[in-house]
């Protein structure tokens, strides 16, 4: 079956890694394990591994997109009560953010935890979608160069997910989400970094 469908995504081409790229990061939660995919294609010697890179970067990193236009919309249930931790919360991560995304995405670590709050919280969209590319570019370079030498290790780290990570993952976005809602981040921009909101 993983046969069939590479032979056809190789027979898509580059078009054929963006949709699987872009359809692996699109799930919220449950991961769809694009990663093996990307390094059997890499691996197939049928794609040149900086054009593989890029294409599935940028698919997996508009996928992501996703999860940040779904905090958006979750924004608009909620309404402005939180509109004040929010905008504490956006403070902090303007000064912190940019690192923390690109961690996430070039890692293993579920990017949801901090792509659906960054919707929620209004950050901007291109300060999101940067270091998200970035990261997402990152990791699919390391696995278009040196799949072939670190095949085992990336689809150990990437691979399919099975309902044990599914479960911690949803939990893990839960508390994120419920931290997000509970702690009063005025508070702590005020404490902690010394600065009020204006």
């Amino acid at each position: 079956m993983f046969e069939d469908i590479l032979e056809k995504l190789v027979a898509l081409g580059y078009i054929g890694i963006f949709i699987t790229s872009f359809a692996g990061t699109t799930s919220i939660v449950i991961p769809i394990p694009y990663v093996p995919i990307l390094l059997a294609a890499a691996l197939s010697g049928k794609f040149n591994p900086a054009l593989l890179a890029l294409t599935a970067g940028l698919g997996s990193g508009i996928g992501e997109m996703v999860g940040y236009a779904i905090g958006r919309a979750g924004r608009k249930v909620i309404g402005e009560k939180y509109e004040r931790r929010f905008t504490a919360l956006a403070k902090i991560f303007s000064k912190y953010g940019a690192i923390a995304i690109y961690i996430f995405a070039l890692t293993p670590l579920p990017d949801d935890l901090i792509i659906i709050p960054l919707g929620l919280i209004k950050y901007g969209f291109w300060r999101a979608f940067i270091p998200c590319f970035l990261g997402k570019l990152s990791m699919c370079t390391i696995v278009a160069y040196f799949g072939a030498y670190a095949s085992n290790i990336v689809y150990q780290l990437y691979g399919e997910a099975g309902v044990t990570s599914t479960i911690i993952a949803a939990i893990a976005l839960s508390i994120v989400l419920i931290l997000l809602f509970k702690i009063d981040w005025e508070k702590v921009l005020e404490k902690y970094l010394g600065e009020k909101l204006s």
